[in-house]
């Protein structure tokens, strides 16, 4: 008799929504045993919100949303005096948004918090305690994840530091992701000018750092690494950023040897990944990367769609009325006209980040 016809694995599939706890695992697994990564976005607004999601839904791919302390600051208002609770009332109201809206999107949403430095671990600490009282409620933490980066601090501090917030996180099933080596650039009041030193040690992170994050860490919960391997904020001439890929490949190998475990342990992340080249973004891929931080081009992208439309109606912007015509300008300086056209750039550079990352048409959600 002929073999049987080995089975056929069934795709994982998850609830539309915020993914949290063996659904935030599930996706992250599926996303490394496809080779794909999910573009992190940051967001300051619910227009910027909105046009992740519709990018994502556009493009059948699920997506991570994150905020930076400053875009948090920026959601709950300029006018909050206090800008320590602006920080984090931002982060919840924003969590709040997608929680409401992701799943009829139909897609599934990471929900994270970007660069906590060590003055800002009381924002992660109090989104925690959000957290807590979100489970209480619903059964669901606020957020799927949060970053610490304490890079700049010494390494047996950031890593014990880490494996204490983490003893936190563990228990409500959320990811800690953490930095070893300092990602050149600065973002949002974290980080410094881009060094441009081609043998800059601090951009390459050591695989032995790694083994000694896994080794503290692993046993307390999940967590993922933002390795640096020259990666930089922001986009700089070519040339200038010299990415060496292969240092993910290297921290890996040392894990899997070390432990004994199958290829890529890590739930690695690459920050920094505006401006790069794209057959470098594809051999991440291969090396365990499931999320690629894009900012500055999605900024961009959002500013470069207003600017085309300002350019085009440049009158609306200064009279209610066109001075050669007298006619009404309104539907050119209403707020919901121009605001369209910023998320309509962002939307198109996401569709090209889909496509870059090969997370296009490859959703979880049903």
């Amino acid at each position: 008799m002929p073999d049987s016809p080995s089975p056929v694995a069934t795709p994982a599939t998850l609830k539309p929504g915020v993914v949290t706890g063996a659904d935030y695992q599930t996706l992250v697994s599926a996303c490394k045993r496809g080779n794909y990564a999910l573009p992190a976005v940051n967001v300051t607004s619910s227009h910027t919100i909105n046009a992740v999601l519709e990018a994502a839904a556009k493009n059948k791919s699920d997506v991570i949303i994150q905020l930076s302390n400053g875009g948090a600051q920026y959601y709950a208002g300029q006018g909050l005096p206090n800008g320590d609770t602006a920080k984090v009332l931002g982060a919840v109201a924003a969590a709040r948004h997608v929680h409401l809206l992701a799943e009829h999107y139909g897609v599934c949403v990471v929900l994270h918090t970007d660069h906590a430095n060590k003055k800002l671990i009381p924002w992660v600490e109090s989104l925690l305690d959000h957290s807590e009282e979100e489970i209480k409620k619903t059964g669901k933490p606020l957020f799927s994840s949060h970053m610490l980066d304490l890079s700049e601090e010494p390494l047996d501090w950031n890593i014990d530091e880490c494996a204490r917030v983490l003893k936190r996180m563990a228990p409500m099933g959320m990811c800690l992701e953490i930095e070893l080596g300092v990602t050149g650039g600065e973002e949002d009041g974290i980080g410094g000018d881009y060094d441009e030193s081609a043998d800059n040690s601090k951009l390459y992170t050591q695989p032995e750092d790694v083994l000694q994050a896994y080794d503290k860490l692993a046993p307390i919960g999940k967590f993922s690494v933002a390795a640096s391997f020259g990666n930089v904020h922001g986009v700089y001439k070519p040339g200038n950023v010299k990415l060496r890929p292969e240092i993910l490949k290297n921290s890996q190998d040392l894990i899997s040897k070390q432990h004994n475990t199958g290829p890529n342990p890590l739930d690695l992340v690459f920050h920094g990944g505006s401006g790069s080249e794209k057959s470098q973004i594809t051999e991440t891929l291969g090396y365990g990367v499931f999320k690629m931080n894009i900012d500055t081009d999605t900024q961009f992208a959002f500013a470069e769609g207003l600017g085309k439309f300002y350019e085009q109606h440049a009158n609306a912007f200064k009279y209610q009325l066109d001075p050669e015509s007298g006619a009404p300008l309104k539907k050119y300086y209403d707020p919901r006209k121009w605001m369209r056209e910023a998320e309509k750039g962002l939307v198109d550079r996401l569709g090209e980040a889909f496509v870059d990352l090969n997370s296009a048409g490859k959703t979880l959600a049903v």
